[in-house]
């Protein structure tokens, strides 16, 4: 049962299903391994919580 990992920021379950979708199809065909046998996890994380030199994301959209 191969396991695709996503850390990303917090997203729309739109986006979340489109991504799951893509990158299993991706996945599927290189591997050729049947697209059923994926997992796929997604880690949200808030811009207070992700870092980019030394400022938090959440300053930098500001």
């Amino acid at each position: 049962m191969p396991v695709i990992t996503i850390e990303a920021s917090t997203m729309s379950k739109d986006k979340k299903a489109a991504l799951v979708k893509e990158m299993v199809a991706s996945a599927s065909r290189i591997l050729e391994i049947p697209e059923e046998a994926f997992v796929t996890l997604i880690r949200e994380n808030d811009f207070d919580n992700i870092g980019n030199g030394t400022q938090l994301l959440s300053e930098k959209k500001k």
